[in-house]
């Protein structure tokens, strides 16, 4: 297995308890997503803006709701 996929994979198997399953209540809990939303998500290049690309993308991917997924690039030195 590719490594940046091992690595994609450890957000829900490693961290499902502490990360993955509060995204996911949280998400479903508040009705932060509806079919046919289109979502954007601004990367800074940190650890919490890359985590929630990743979790982003994981959800589209084995969510039960379709969604549009975009990603922004930030340069937070402006």
């Amino acid at each position: 297995m590719e490594r940046f996929k091992e690595i994609e994979r450890t957000i829900i198997t490693n961290y499902r308890k502490k990360i993955w399953n509060k995204f996911v209540k949280g998400v479903k809990e508040f009705k932060m997503i509806k079919a046919g939303d289109s979502i954007a998500v601004c990367l800074s290049g940190g650890k919490d803006s890359m985590l929630l690309a990743k979790c982003m993308q994981e959800l589209k991917r084995h969510g039960e709701i379709d969604f549009e997924l975009k990603f922004l690039c930030m340069n937070p030195r402006i």
